[in-house]
């Protein structure tokens, strides 16, 4: 399969139901589409091969590991630059409390997933770790209140 080829409607289905829940096993997925484990395990490692599923991931809960707050930064970097990108990449991810940062366009430069214990601890990294990032700006905070997960557009 060339990237950008057309997929049929097993692969759809194969690709919502790991959307799901990426531990099943390819008996398991082939039972649950019709297939056989040899053809569905054919087909896994070819959406594979094409980079359409470039991963498998777990999703922990973070406030059942003791992190009750999760804060949206926008960050805009006082500097611009080639230089200052990379600089400021390099450290942010070095964070543990980060966990995504994305390269946006609009208002910001940057919009990272924060988490934290609680409302001090986030204040805590926000001062000492952050605020002190290079070329780090203007930061502006929203407090994650509740979030509802969605399947993806294949859904």
């Amino acid at each position: 399969m060339k990237v950008g080829a057309t997929l049929d409607d097993l692969d759809l289905a194969l690709l919502r139901a790991l959307s799901e829940d990426a531990s099943q096993s390819a008996g398991a997925l082939g039972r649950g589409l019709g297939l056989s484990q040899p053809a569905t395990w054919r087909r896994v490692k070819r959406l594979e091969n094409a980079g359409i599923i470039t991963g498998r991931r777990l999703d922990l809960d973070a406030e059942k590991l003791g992190f009750g707050v999760t804060v949206f930064l926008g960050v805009k970097l006082a500097t611009k630059g080639r230089l200052s990108l990379e600089d400021f990449e390099r450290a942010v991810v070095a964070i543990p409390e980060v966990q995504t940062v994305e390269h946006v366009l609009g208002l910001y430069d940057y919009r990272l997933r924060v988490v934290a214990r609680d409302i001090s601890d986030f204040e805590r990294v926000l001062r000492r770790r952050i605020m002190t990032l290079p070329g780090v700006g203007n930061v502006d905070a929203n407090v994650l209140l509740s979030e509802e997960r969605r399947p993806g557009p294949l859904a």
